[in-house]
């Protein structure tokens, strides 16, 4: 899982710059782009918080069965159990310490990009 979370934001900056620099060869940038550009920023934030919100939730299956003996274990890789705690959340981990300042780096980026070509 934690690949996943390397090429989503290997992804995200890469269209994010894709679509900047297409945008700057245009006179003037618009509203227009500039909802796009949130957008997909917004779009990969949630994404990359719900692989996180799942990896933390596979992590807890396994201290759960790493503590049980050898005959209770059942193999499920069912997760949606461990949705109740906090940490786990999708809304926790969309605001975690590791994604947050990257995504609010990268939109503040965007917004004084487009506020320099205005």
């Amino acid at each position: 899982m934690g690949g996943n979370l390397f090429y989503l934001r290997g992804w995200s900056i890469t269209l994010v710059a894709g679509l900047l620099a297409l945008l700057s060869q245009k006179d003037s940038l618009k509203l227009f782009p500039f909802l796009m550009l949130s957008a997909v920023i917004i779009i990969f934030w949630i994404y990359d918080g719900y692989f996180l919100s799942l990896e933390r939730k596979y992590r807890r299956l396994y201290d759960k069965v790493r503590e049980l003996p050898e005959n209770k274990i059942d193999f499920s890789m069912e997760v949606e159990e461990f949705s109740k705690y906090k940490d786990c959340s999708l809304f926790y981990c969309v605001l975690s310490k590791t994604l947050a300042p990257f995504y609010i780096f990268l939109l503040g980026a965007t917004i004084y990009l487009i506020l320099i070509r205005s």
